[in-house]
């Protein structure tokens, strides 16, 4: 793949063409991206193709830092976007990027738009929620797992036995009650997700089915775009 990027290319990195394929998974929290991700991962790789797996706070520098910040709940929305930007980049560089030239088929589960949204939900300037991740590479295909807003609640309470703090969006104070509040918070992401799937042309999987259907439909998707059998 030749590189492009969203606005400006990072100083480290020179113009140059890669071998590899880059892939997102996005969706919320209960969307069935891990369980997905790995499927494809053990489908890809029984044919024999070489896959490299990567998402959000998952970086060597500050990964293990983000989980213990965001158990808690004192991050201010600046705080917590400079540290997944922090992080983002650290894969892109030390991850992404290498196995791209390597040849390898990244799939990463959640990239820039979570964050972007996340940010937008929370009243961020568009411009500087975009120009943050200006130097994040574009993928060859957002594949966006939606789900509704009700069964989301349903498979985080099935998962958890409880809702999360942050993607409840109880920061936001939208609601005393965490379920009305989880329920408004995915509404509003979920808007965002619509913009930015008009702005960069997401693939939308419907993800309220079962999984061996979301699979089945992903593995079609992505076997057209790699040039091989489903």
């Amino acid at each position: 793949m030749k590189i492009r990027w969203f606005k400006q290319a990072l100083p480290e990195v020179k113009d140059e063409r890669l071998p590899g394929r880059l892939f997102v998974l996005e969706g919320p929290d209960g969307s069935g991206r891990t369980t997905q991700i790995n499927q494809l991962v053990q489908w890809l790789e029984r044919r024999g193709l070489a896959v490299r797996t990567c998402g959000l706070g998952r970086s060597e520098l500050v990964g293990e830092e983000l989980e213990q910040a965001t158990h808690g709940t004192i991050l201010t929305p600046l705080t917590r976007s400079l540290f997944y930007a922090t992080d983002f980049y650290d894969q892109l560089l030390h991850t992404i990027l290498p196995a791209l030239r390597a040849g390898f088929i990244v799939l990463t589960d959640r990239y820039i738009y979570t964050l972007i949204a996340r940010d937008l939900v929370r009243n961020a300037d568009p411009e500087w929620a975009r120009n943050l991740y200006g130097s994040a590479l574009v993928p060859d295909v957002v594949f966006h797992l939606r789900v509704s807003a009700r069964t989301l609640v349903q498979r985080n309470f099935e998962k958890n036995s409880t809702l999360d703090y942050w993607e409840a969006g109880m920061d936001l104070c939208l609601s005393d009650n965490m379920f009305d509040s989880f329920v408004k918070y995915q509404r509003l992401m979920n808007a965002q997700f619509m913009e930015l799937s008009k702005e960069h042309h997401f693939e939308v999987v419907d993800a309220n089915r079962r999984v061996g259907l979301i699979q089945a439909d992903l593995r079609k998707k992505l076997a057209s775009h790699l040039g091989i059998a489903p």
